[in-house]
């Protein structure tokens, strides 16, 4: 009997994907859940998995052809009973996808200078990396984009961290980040200048009385953005675990179309990397973006007096067309306010 291998869902706005590789060939055995290939949409990959046991009989399309939702790409003969040989031997250890790209080192000897090879490699772009381009493309030639700045104190937010660090993880098994501070705050800013959390689709302003918001994930094929949905009825510890489970699915492939669709409001770090001011682009169709950036110690005055303190610099991103400037500028200091005095937040301790 056959079973029919079909490309899953890819939401909404998908209707194609490139099959990007196949990790079983016809005559290996599959198991249930195996991975059986992996596909590219112009969001996220995603990987297909088997839902019955057998052998993989056909593949009907090969490594960079396009597919589309529902289609057959492959079959698996179920009608070989693969258990028995399952139990006679050890199962193989899951491996990560990380670990399947990684190439092999091989030991590279001096032949020439380096002036005496020169050469330059085309490579075609990603479906991924072509949407990410026309998105951010879109984002500049459709919103008014403006950005304005202002920076926060972090002192505070450090030392409730280091008072509250062992009590939180000892309750909720996992670590009390700067994220949810800052995402908090973007959601309770957000309450009080709904216009941050809208959109303009067509000729309305589509507003959110909820905020799901995007958290930008940096990965091996670009930086995507998955969604975090009601931040602002959340807990600290629900919203640490969700971000670090979003960030575990999208480098290890596992983001789901659900994952990446209806964000309301995006926040991304640059200051993981070591920056220190940029100018984010929307996220489209959202309409504000809040980018954070690299912690360092500069000197400031406090009652005229010059201190050290850790300082980081924000950036709100917005759209003019729906955001007015005043809007924009009370919003981020609404933000540092509160990340300022963050004794206001409940860690639910």
């Amino acid at each position: 009997m056959m079973f029919e291998i079909k490309v899953p869902s890819l939401g909404e706005s998908d209707t194609e994907a490139t099959l990007i590789s196949w990790l079983k060939e016809v005559g290996d055995e599959v198991a249930v859940d195996d991975i059986i290939a992996e596909i590219e949409s112009d969001k996220i990959t995603m990987e297909i998995t088997a839902t019955e046991a057998g052998i993989l009989k056909e593949q009907k399309f090969t490594v960079d052809d396009t597919v589309e939702p529902g289609q057959v790409i492959g079959l698996i003969d179920t009608s070989v009973d693969i258990s028995a040989k399952k139990a006679a031997s050890p199962e193989s250890p899951k491996v990560s996808k990380a670990k399947r790209e990684a190439p092999e080192l091989e030991e590279v000897t001096p032949t020439s200078s380096p002036l005496e090879e020169r050469e330059a490699i085309r490579v075609p772009m990603t479906r991924l990396r072509k949407r990410i381009a026309t998105r951010l493309k879109e984002a500049q030639n459709t919103a008014a984009m403006l950005t304005t700045f202002n920076e926060v104190n972090m002192q505070p937010i450090m030392q409730m961290r280091s008072e509250h660090q062992a009590a939180f993880t000892a309750k909720f098994a996992v670590k009390l980040g700067f994220m949810s501070f800052f995402s908090k705050a973007c959601a309770l800013a957000c309450a009080d200048y709904p216009s941050v959390n809208a959109y303009i689709e067509g000729d309305d302003v589509l507003y959110h009385n909820y905020i799901d918001m995007g958290i930008a994930v940096s990965t091996e094929n670009g930086l995507i953005v998955p969604v975090l949905r009601d931040v602002g009825i959340k807990s600290f510890a629900e919203i640490e675990q969700g971000i670090i489970d979003l960030a575990t699915k999208a480098r290890e492939g596992g983001l789901t179309t659900d994952d990446m669709h209806g964000g309301t409001f995006s926040i991304t770090n640059g200051g993981i990397f070591g920056s220190m001011l940029s100018t984010p682009i929307l996220n489209t169709p959202q309409s504000a973006i809040l980018g954070m950036h690299t912690i360092q110690k500069r000197a400031m005055v406090e009652n005229d007096q010059v201190v050290i303190r850790p300082m980081m610099y924000l950036a709100l991103s917005y759209d003019h067309r729906l955001i007015d400037g005043k809007d924009a500028v009370q919003f981020l200091v609404r933000v540092k306010e509160l990340l300022e005095n963050p004794q206001s937040f409940d860690l639910n301790l």
